[in-house]
């Protein structure tokens, strides 16, 4: 009896990704063929020949639905895109953006906010679609990391910056991007903090100096209102509380013996803009020094 082969209910990590830019980019050209199709065809082609908008356009709309070299692979989840489609798709992406802002703001200058709301209604709301169609390819193809971190598999993502460590050869990869940086020696690898602790800033309290003992034979002090200190010059404890701390900032060295010119090379330099970032460059910084 011949066995059915099962049917892979996993989605390839990125899948999604080709599939949403390529949802995008077929809805705008089914709206632009809509418009084309309600005038003259020749005279919308005629325009279109004259117009470098519609060029760019054009060149942007078969990037987005064709993605040339754009494949998901496992190795790579956020990454499905070659980096120079993805550098052109968001390149194309702020171009159509401002222009769709530039032309409906310069509309609504003229025509009014009535009329506007009224062009909406008519364009069954594509005066709002249209920036945000284009938004949402800057935003899919915005700089990040290679990964996810995941620490148990030493795996760090720090920004733009991916991290992997392998222990049973010491070694450590390093990607910008989808780009490989390089791989190097675990052991010649450190990370520097430039601005910020690594676990965070902490208001150190420190007790003030007190009067000595009084001795037997001395006279016994005059009771006088004992009042707390509380020197103008330094800041307070509050006034620390209060002030926004600054962002932390790192960078990964390379100090290799053998390398000669490569001694205390700095392989990359990230601020940690959110949470998991800090708390991904605490784990690489700890990760590295048990290597």
């Amino acid at each position: 009896m011949a066995r059915t082969r099962p049917t892979p209910t996993v989605t390839v990590p990125g899948a999604g990704t080709l599939f949403a830019l390529r949802a995008i980019g077929l809805v705008i050209l089914a709206r632009w063929l809509h418009s084309m199709a309600q005038m003259n065809f020749l005279a919308a082609l005629e325009g279109m020949a004259s117009s470098p908008a519609a060029s760019l356009n054009l060149i942007f709309l078969f990037l987005l639905i064709v993605l040339p070299g754009g494949k998901a692979r496992v190795e790579r989840p956020f990454h499905p895109l070659p980096q120079w489609l993805r550098q052109a798709l968001r390149f194309f992406g702020v171009l159509g953006f401002l222009f769709a802002i530039g032309s409906i703001g310069l509309f609504v200058w003229s025509a009014g906010w009535r009329r506007t709301f009224h062009a909406v209604a008519d364009t069954n709301g594509w005066l709002v679609a249209a920036p945000a169609l284009y938004a949402a390819v800057v935003w899919i193809c915005r700089p990040r990391a290679l990964w996810r971190s995941n620490f148990a598999a030493r795996r760090f993502a720090i920004g733009r910056f991916a991290v992997s460590i392998d222990a049973a050869t010491r070694t450590t990869v390093v990607w910008q991007e989808s780009r490989k940086v390089g791989q190097y020696d675990a052991r010649e690898l450190s990370v520097r903090w430039l601005s910020g602790a690594p676990q965070g800033a902490t208001a150190a309290w420190s007790p003030g100096l007190l009067p000595a003992p009084a001795q037997d034979n001395d006279p016994a002090p005059e009771p006088v209102a004992f009042a707390a200190p509380q020197p103008a010059s330094p800041p307070s404890a509050a006034a620390h509380a209060h002030k926004p701390a600054r962002r932390p900032k790192i960078e990964l060295l390379w100090d290799s013996p053998a390398a000669a010119g490569h001694n205390r090379q700095t392989v990359f330099r990230a601020w940690l803009a959110s949470e998991g970032d800090r708390t991904a460059a605490r784990a690489l910084d700890a990760a590295l020094k048990q290597v």
